[in-house]
C-alpha cells in the first residue's frame, strides 16, 4: 500500500512536533521536513543559556537532530527552501540552497510551520557592521564572540521585551556598558502590569542605562556602527542588538494561501488554510486565545507544539469532530535576581483587545511570619480579571525565589475559565517550610475579592 505523503515546511517547534507525532501515530505515512536554514534546529529560546555558558555545547541547543526523525522513518533536509505551493497539482517547489537547483515534490497533506523573521529597522545605517539580531545559530555564534570581545565596551539593545531583556542581561553580566532602549515607556511594559514593573525596574536601572520612550532614527558609523541616533540624542555603541519584533515568513504564500493585512496566515478553527489539505501552525498564524475568545498573536514554542499535535490528530479527517481549543500564552523569564511567570492577559493586552478588565496586586511573604525573612522571600502576584463575572483573564507571579511553577496554576485556571472565587477557595497543600495555610494564589484571589487579609 502506498504511504500517504506529508510535507512539513519548517523544522522548528511546530515542524518537529508534527513530524514526530505523525511517525508515532500512523504506520502509513511518508514524512519529509524541509528547513531553509543550515542547522536543524537551533532553539533560540535557549540563547541566553548558551551565551552565559550554561549549556553542554553549542550544537546541543536545538529542538532535535535530523537523526531523531530519520530513525523513525522520516526525512529531514536542511538548506532546502519551499518557495511555492501548486494546489492544482498538490506539489511544492523546493529549492536546494547549496546548488540553487529546484524540484517539484508531491504531497497528500502539507503542514506550514514557516515561522517568523526578526524585524530589521528601516532606518539609515541599518546595514552597518556589528548590528546583530538575536535569533538562530549563526547569530548566536556572532553574539558569543561579541560577549568575549574586550574591544566591545558599549552595547545598545533596541527593544525591551523578552529578547531584549535577555540580551541586556547577558552583556551586563559580561561587564559591558549596556543601554536598553525602546519606544515603550518601561522595560517589559507590554508583558507585566505596572505594579510588577515597579518591583523590577530598579534592577534594570542598577545594571544598565534605560532609554525608554525613544524613537530610533538611525545608526551612525563608518563601516561599523558607532552610535544609535535617537530623537533624544545619540547613544554610543560598539555593538547593537535589535529585538524590535518579528514579521511572518509568508511573502512566498501571497496569491495562494490567504493572509491577513499584516501577513499572518489565515486559518479556520481546525487550523486549515483556504487551500485544501494545507494546514498552518506556529508563529506565522494567529491561534485562538482562550481568555480573549478570538485569535491573537501568541508566538511561543508551547503554542506551536499544541497546534501541531491537534493537526496531526485530525489530519486525515474530512472535518474534525472538534475545533482547536485554543491556548493561554504562558511564559517565564529571569531578570537578574528576579524570576517571573505570566499567563493569559495583562492590562496592556486586555485593553488592546477591548475587553472589560480589572487588575489586582498582592504582595506578601511566601511563608508564615515566624519564618525569618532570610528564608521567607517577598512574593508578588498580579491578577487580571473580568470585573463583572470575576473570570480570571490573566496573572503573573514574581519573586527572587523561584515561584514560576505558580504560573502553570494560573494557566490552568485561565484555561478552565475559573473565577476569582474558585481560586480563592481552591484546595492547595500547606507546609510551613514551603507556603502559608492559605496558599499564595488563594491569598491573591481573596485580596482581589476584597476579603480580609489572612
Amino acid at each position: 500500500m502506498d504511504k500517504r505523503k506529508i510535507v512539513i515546511v519548517g523544522a522548528s517547534h511546530g515542524g518537529h512536533e508534527s513530524a514526530i507525532e505523525l511517525l508515532d501515530k500512523y504506520n502509513d505515512v511518508d514524512v519529509t521536513v524541509y528547513e531553509a536554514g543550515d542547522f536543524i534546529s537551533f532553539m533560540s529560546c535557549g540563547m541566553q543559556l548558551y551565551l552565559e555558558n550554561k549549556v553542554t555545547a553549542e550544537d546541543d541547543v536545538r529542538n532535535f537532530a535530523p537523526e531523531d526523525v530519520e530513525k523513525k522513518g522520516g526525512h529531514v533536509y536542511a538548506n532546502h527552501e519551499v518557495t511555492a505551493i501548486h494546489p492544482e497539482h498538490k506539489t511544492v517547489t523546493v529549492k536546494d540552497l547549496t546548488n540553487n537547483s529546484e524540484e517539484e515534490v508531491q504531497y497528500d497533506k502539507l503542514i506550514l510551520s514557516s515561522g517568523v523573521t526578526p524585524k530589521v529597522l528601516p532606518v539609515p545605517g541599518n546595514d552597518l557592521k556589528n548590528i546583530y539580531l538575536m535569533r538562530g545559530r549563526d547569530w548566536a555564534s556572532k553574539l558569543m564572540s561579541a560577549v568575549n570581545n574586550p574591544a566591545i565596551k558599549n552595547v545598545a539593545i533596541v527593544g525591551a521585551g523578552y529578547i531584549g531583556t535577555e540580551a541586556s542581561e547577558v552583556f551586563a553580566k559580561a561587564g559591558k556598558h549596556v543601554t536598553l532602549m525602546d519606544m515603550i515607556d518601561r522595560p517589559l511594559g507590554t508583558y507585566l502590569n505596572p505594579e510588577l514593573l515597579d518591583v523590577l525596574e530598579p534592577t534594570f536601572k542598577k545594571n544598565m542605562d534605560l532609554k525608554m520612550g525613544v524613537k530610533i532614527e538611525g545608526f551612525n558609523g563608518n563601516e561599523k556602527v558607532e552610535s544609535v541616533k535617537t530623537d533624544q540624542g545619540d547613544v554610543p555603541a560598539d555593538l547593537v542588538v535589535v529585538s524590535a519584533g518579528v514579521t511572518p515568513n509568508t511573502d512566498w504564500l501571497k496569491g495562494t494561501v490567504d493572509l491577513d493585512q499584516r501577513g499572518w496566515i489565515k486559518t479556520d478553527p481546525y487550523l486549515r488554510t483556504n487551500v485544501k489539505d494545507v494546514y498552518a501552525i506556529g508563529d506565522a498564524i494567529l491561534p485562538l486565545s482562550i481568555p480573549v475568545g478570538k485569535p491573537m498573536p501568541i508566538a511561543l514554542a508551547t503554542t506551536a507544539r499544541r497546534e501541531a499535535q491537534y493537526v496531526v490528530d485530525h489530519i486525515f479527517e474530512d472535518k474534525p469532530d472538534c475545533a482547536f481549543k485554543g491556548v493561554i500564552g504562558a511564559s517565564a523569564l529571569s531578570v537578574f535576581d528576579y524570576h517571573f511567570a505570566t499567563a493569559g492577559l495583562n492590562k496592556f493586552s486586555a485593553a488592546k483587545n477591548k475587553l472589560d478588565y480589572q487588575t489586582s496586586f498582592y504582595e506578601d511573604h511566601m511563608r508564615p511570619a515566624y519564618v525569618p525573612e532570610a528564608d521567607n522571600p517577598k512574593v508578588y502576584v498580579s491578577l487580571t480579571f473580568n470585573p463583572y463575572t470575576h473570570q480570571i483573564l490573566g496573572g503573573a507571579v514574581l519573586s527572587k525565589y523561584d515561584i514560576t511553577a505558580q504560573g502553570n496554576v494560573l494557566a490552568l485556571a485561565i484555561s478552565h475559565k475559573m473565577r476569582l472565587e474558585d481560586l480563592a477557595e481552591q484546595d492547595f497543600f500547606f507546609q510551613p517550610g514551603f507556603d502559608r495555610q492559605w496558599s499564595l494564589l488563594n491569598l491573591a484571589a481573596q485580596h482581589a475579592l476584597g476579603m480580609a487579609r489572612f
